[in-house]
C-alpha cells in the first residue's frame, strides 16, 4: 500500500489565534490609549525592558518625567524609555518576560488584530458596566472609522487629567465577565503593592479597579492611537519622541508618513517567533557596538538571562502566580553562550513551557533563528509546549481567584 503523501513541512508557528490575542492584551487593553500604543511598542524590544526595569529598581526615588530624562543617553528604543515614567507597567513585563515578547510577536506579526481584541475587551467591559469615565479617565464611545470591519463603535480611553496618568490593575474575569474561552484564559498578575497603595498580596480586586498613584508623566507620551482603530497603526510625534530619546532618529518615523516602525537593532539578538517577521526586518542590521554592549564583551562570561537580569526579587509577583513545576522549561544554548531565562519568567496560563524568551541572543541573526525552530521542533514532538490541562497553570493566573 502507498502511503498517502505527507503534507508541506511547516514554515513555522501558526498565526496567534484571536482567543489567543485576546487572553495577552487582557492586562493592558483598558490602559489609556497613548499608555498603551507605548507598552505594545516596548514589548517589541524584550531584553531592553529587562535593562531599563533594572535601571528602575536602581533609582527608586527619580519619578515621572525626571526619570525619563535621567535615562535619554541610556542606548534603548524611545518607548522602552518611556515606560521608566510607569514602574507599574515596566516591573511586570520585565517580571513576566514570557507574556511580555509573546505579545510583542503578536503585535508585530498581527498588529491590526492586536488593536481589534483590544477594542472587543473593552466594549465587554463597558457592557458590563465596569468601564467608565471618573475622575482618573474619560472614556469614550464614537462610531468606527470608515472601512472598518471589526466593530460599529470604538472605545477611546484618555487620561481625565492630560498631565496626571493613572494606570489601572484590574482582574480581566472580573472586569471583562465571564471569559469565554477556557482554553486561553486571560494573563493575570496582581497589583505591585508598591504602585497600588490600600492593596496587599492575597486581596481581591472585588470591585475590578485599582488605580494607585497618578503620575505627572505628560511628558513621557510621545505617541496616539487616532489611527490605531482604523488603520491598525500607532502615531508618532517626532518632537516629543526627540525629547525622550536623544538618539531619535526622525527621519525613519517621517518617511513612515509619522507611523510608528520597529527598530531591528533594539532586538538586540533576541530571535523573532517566525521567518515571516524576522524576514521583513532582516534588513534592519543591529549596531554591533550595541550590542556589545548588552552582551557584556570583554568580560569571560556569556549572556545568562536568569533571576540576575530581572530587576529583583522585590519586584516579583506573588509566589501563587510564578509557574507551576511542571511547567519548566530548560535552557536553550545558541552557540557559546547560555541564555536563561529565570522560572518567574516561565510560560503560565495556557501554554505550559513556553519557548525561551531570549532563545539565540549572542548568536549572528541567522543562526539565532535557526536554533529557535530547530528548538521549536524538538519541544513540539516531546510534547513541551502542549497546555498544562488546567487554565491559569502558572506564569500569570487566568481565571477567577
Amino acid at each position: 500500500m502507498t502511503p498517502a503523501p505527507s503534507g508541506p513541512a511547516s514554515s513555522g508557528p501558526a498565526p496567534f489565534k484571536p482567543e489567543e490575542i485576546e487572553a495577552l492584551v487582557a492586562p493592558i487593553a483598558l490602559y489609556p490609549d497613548s499608555v498603551l500604543a507605548q507598552v505594545l511598542m516596548a514589548s517589541t524590544y524584550p531584553l531592553e525592558i529587562v535593562y531599563a526595569a533594572r535601571w528602575v529598581k536602581a533609582n527608586p526615588n527619580v519619578k515621572g518625567e525626571a526619570a525619563v530624562k535621567a535615562v535619554e543617553n541610556q542606548p534603548w528604543d524611545t518607548s522602552v524609555k518611556s515606560l521608566v515614567a510607569f514602574p507599574q507597567i515596566l516591573e511586570p513585563m520585565s517580571d513576566k518576560l514570557d507574556w511580555a515578547q509573546r505579545l510583542g510577536d503578536a503585535f508585530l506579526a498581527q498588529q491590526k488584530e492586536v488593536f481589534a481584541a483590544v477594542q472587543r475587551l473593552r466594549a465587554r467591559a463597558k457592557d458590563s458596566g465596569n468601564l467608565k469615565s471618573n475622575e482618573q479617565q474619560n472614556v469614550i464611545v464614537e462610531p468606527a472609522p470608515a472601512g472598518s470591519q471589526t466593530t460599529s463603535t470604538i472605545v477611546r480611553i484618555e487620561p481625565a487629567n492630560p498631565e496626571v496618568i493613572y494606570v489601572p490593575a484590574y482582574n480581566p474575569t472580573v472586569v471583562y465577565g465571564a471569559w469565554s474561552y477556557p482554553a486561553y484564559p486571560p494573563y493575570y498578575w496582581p497589583p505591585y503593592p508598591a504602585y497600588y497603595p490600600g492593596y496587599y498580596p492575597g486581596a481581591a480586586l472585588a470591585t475590578g479597579f485599582a488605580f494607585g498613584i497618578g503620575i505627572a508623566a505628560a511628558g513621557a507620551i510621545f505617541s496616539d492611537c487616532n489611527s490605531c482603530w482604523g488603520g491598525g497603526d500607532v502615531n508618532i510625534n517626532v518632537d516629543k519622541a526627540a525629547n525622550i530619546n536623544r538618539n531619535f532618529d526622525r527621519s525613519k518615523v517621517q518617511g513612515q508618513g509619522g507611523r510608528w516602525q520597529h527598530d531591528a537593532s533594539h532586538r538586540q539578538g533576541v530571535a523573532y517567533r517566525d521567518n515571516a517577521t524576522r524576514d521583513k526586518f532582516a534588513g534592519q542590521s543591529p549596531r554591533a557596538g550595541t550590542r556589545d554592549q548588552y552582551r557584556g564583551r570583554g568580560t569571560d562570561t556569556g549572556t545568562r538571562l536568569g533571576a540576575n537580569d530581572r530587576a529583583g526579587a522585590g519586584n516579583r509577583a506573588a509566589t501563587a502566580d510564578r509557574s507551576a513545576g511542571a511547567n519548566r522549561s530548560t535552557p536553550n544554548r545558541a552557540g557559546g553562550d547560555v541564555n536563561r531565562v529565570s522560572s518567574n519568567n516561565r510560560g503560565g496560563g495556557y501554554s505550559g513551557g513556553r519557548d525561551n524568551a531570549f532563545n539565540g541572543v549572542g548568536t549572528s541573526g541567522g543562526s539565532a533563528q535557526r536554533n529557535f525552530d530547530r528548538g521549536r521542533s524538538s519541544m513540539q514532538g516531546s510534547g513541551f509546549n502542549r497546555p498544562s490541562g488546567r487554565a491559569g497553570g502558572g506564569g500569570f493566573r487566568g481565571g477567577r481567584r
